[in-house]
């Protein structure tokens, strides 16, 4: 079997998209496909036409003459994708196209799909506009919102079979019209070759830090306002006033880094709170080890309600105790009271309540770390997330 996969970027980016199609790579290699990879032109600064990265190799593709032109970029990316799909095609002559987020890409291949009676296979990772909404660039409702939002159902009625990564993105591309047999669900997942269960933190770690004798609430990634670091900054007063030695630790950062110190400041909790700032990926795993419990508070919007995140997985993986906000793309992974805790989202005194409660009762810490690990392991470590692709591929192929 020949597939020829569409991105945006090249997979060797540290982000949760780049490790689900790295994933997806790799296990399509070890199960004997032959995979081949393009991107659109918003891959830039590259002047080869092939570029080798990691051991993977990338088609490129130039932007045109309207890259830089308001809206019109956008269809220059669907037109250069496009011609750069049907050379790419003729010449590698594959059996499935398997275009990825955003939609962009999915109405270029399938251009050239119905063209040359290929099956489409598109992926759809995301709520592109409802994550710009949230990101503070578009407004809900717009009409640059509702644009995208066409693009998308226009995107997901062209394919031949729809792949999402959780439930609710699947509701939501059932609410559209796409019948529930060409939906299938391959959930997110994680490498467990990165991340071990021992939790043995680098001492000289916490020394750099001053995480000696602290009890260390921990938030590991992207800083937007979406993920509710905000309300558990406000939050922390109410914990310490119970646990005397707790320190928040948050690692990363982002559009609302700004924000949250001027807030740490302005609460007074500046000997509380650590930023690390962004860290090298090959030492996310000692900085997991320094967290005692992990707190995920998104608030809840149309965006977190129907797309899961990746960070929850990487702390139940790391053997690490988890509480989270109560909306629907925690509630896909987390089970309270089996591998986590989950409380009323966009609520301080609600996060304070749910930390205080569980760093109080050590007697269920191991047997929560457990139940998160062996979750992990069995549902959604990578070999067995992506597996199903193969066969989406298999019955398109059949038909």
């Amino acid at each position: 079997m020949r597939v020829l996969h569409i991105f945006d970027h090249s997979i060797p980016l540290h982000s949760g998209y780049s490790f689900r199609s790295l994933a997806i790579l790799r296990e399509q290699r070890r199960l004997g496909i032959d995979t081949w990879q393009v991107t659109s032109s918003k891959h830039y600064d590259s002047d080869e036409s092939v570029e080798e990265i990691d051991g993977w190799q990338f088609y490129r593709t130039r932007p045109g003459t309207m890259a830089r032109m308001p809206i019109l970029n956008q269809y220059d990316v669907i037109r250069g994708l496009k011609h750069r799909l049907q050379t790419l095609v003729e010449e590698i002559r594959p059996d499935i196209l398997h275009a990825h987020s955003p939609s962009l890409n999915a109405l270029a291949a399938a251009t050239v799909a119905r063209r040359l009676g290929l099956p489409l296979v598109y992926e759809m990772r995301a709520s592109w506009e409802d994550a710009a909404v949230s990101h503070g660039t578009c407004r809900q409702g717009s009409l640059r919102y509702r644009l995208s939002q066409a693009l998308e159902k226009r995107a997901l009625a062209r394919a031949d079979h729809v792949v999402t990564i959780c439930n609710g993105l699947a509701g939501r591309v059932k609410q559209w019209g796409v019948d529930d047999s060409r939906i299938t669900v391959v959930p997110n997942g994680v490498d467990l070759s990165a991340f071990s269960n021992q939790r043995q933190a680098a001492e000289p770690l916490k020394q750099e830090y001053r995480l000696q004798d602290k009890t260390v609430l921990g938030f590991l990634g992207s800083f937007y306002r979406y993920e509710g670091l905000h309300l558990l900054i406000d939050a922390l007063p109410a914990i310490a006033a119970r646990l005397p030695a707790v320190h928040l630790l948050l690692v990363g950062g982002g559009q609302e880094e700004a924000t949250l110190k001027q807030q740490v400041i302005d609460l007074g909790l500046a000997d509380r709170v650590t930023f690390t700032g962004r860290v090298p990926h090959r030492q996310i795993n000692d900085f997991y080890n320094l967290v005692d419990l992990f707190v995920y508070p998104r608030e809840s919007i149309l965006l977190t309600e129907i797309v899961t995140p990746l960070k929850p997985l990487e702390a139940m993986a790391n053997g690490g105790l988890v509480i989270a906000s109560d909306i629907g793309g925690h509630r896909e992974m987390i089970e309270p009271g089996q591998t986590g805790l989950l409380f009323r989202p966009n609520d301080p005194s609600a996060l304070a309540e749910a930390a205080i409660e569980l760093l109080l009762q050590p007697q269920r810490w191991q047997e929560l770390r457990n139940n998160g690990r062996r979750y992990v392991e069995s549902e959604r470590c990578w070999s067995r997330c992506v597996a199903p692709i193969q066969q989406v591929y298999e019955r398109l192929m059949t038909r």
